[in-house]
């Protein structure tokens, strides 16, 4: 595909939106501003054990969402408008029942949510023009778990949008060439790459996991934090895989120059 110097009027708007999306971010659950100062503070007195416990969950359950929804979902459907709202009221239902439950059904719940997460990402990424078929699709759609915005509670790995991505492909270089070796459980890049992407991912995990540990909240604040969750990551991967549709049109290195060259205004 020929590549062209200079992005148009609506691809620059395109791209500017996409940058919003992933830097005016805070926490992966913003919308629960209300509950910010008993969040901050339980965040501070969690553990050693128990942030081991949970980055050792985030690892584990995305694990088992790569094994589960890169292989099983149907890769062939044609391309159509993403299920967002579906998948949002499948995961705000998860959270009602987990929320209900209070911190011990936190683990059951992140399964089923990441795992809803992860099937909505590969939508939107389908919708944008990826092939489902394609090991750097499938990393890409990984990748989102580790994407946007700025935590002070994380320095596993750079949070600029392209910092983060060169640091996810320095992660895999060397080439695994397919998931295959995943599901085998031998050791590979893919691994690598997962275990990185587990680090970002646990910060948003553990947010979760305090703010659902607030036994005033119960199944209405559930709902409510894994609707915020969901709402986060589809945003994510909506502006990650329209950067990708425009890199396949203008070549990286030109929508890289662009994006960094745009101001934000907050």
């Amino acid at each position: 595909m020929t590549k062209t110097k200079v992005l148009s009027i609506e691809d620059e708007l395109l791209l500017l939106n996409a940058k919003k999306k992933m830097e005016d971010v805070g926490w992966a659950m913003k919308g629960l501003n209300t509950v910010g100062n008993v969040l901050e503070s339980k965040l501070a007195l969690l553990p050693k054990k128990q942030q081991q416990w949970l980055h050792d969950l985030s690892y584990k359950v995305l694990h088992t969402v790569v094994k589960s929804n890169l292989f099983s979902m149907r890769k062939e459907r044609p391309k159509s408008a993403p299920w967002n709202k579906t998948y949002k009221a499948l995961v705000t239902s998860s959270g009602a029942i987990g929320g209900a439950f209070g911190a011990t059904a936190f683990a059951v719940d992140l399964g089923v949510t990441t795992k809803l997460m992860m099937r909505s990402i590969m939508d939107i990424a389908r919708n944008e023009g990826e092939d489902l078929n394609e090991l750097d699709t499938q990393l890409a759609c990984l990748q989102v778990f580790a994407l946007g915005g700025k935590s002070k509670h994380d320095n596993s790995i750079e949070t600029g949008y392209y910092a983060s991505r060169i640091a996810l492909s320095s992660a895999v270089k060397g080439g695994a060439t397919a998931l295959g070796n995943l599901v085998a459980g031998s050791a590979n890049p893919f691994l690598t790459a997962l275990a990185v992407i587990a680090s970002r991912f646990s910060v948003q995990v553990s947010e979760k996991f305090v703010a659902q540990a607030v036994p005033v909240l119960g199944a209405a604040g559930g709902a409510s934090i894994n609707l915020a969750f969901i709402n986060h990551f589809q945003r994510m991967a909506q502006a990650h895989f329209s950067i990708r549709k425009l890199e396949r049109i203008y070549g990286q290195e030109l929508v890289k120059e662009a994006y960094e060259k745009m101001s934000i205004n907050k």
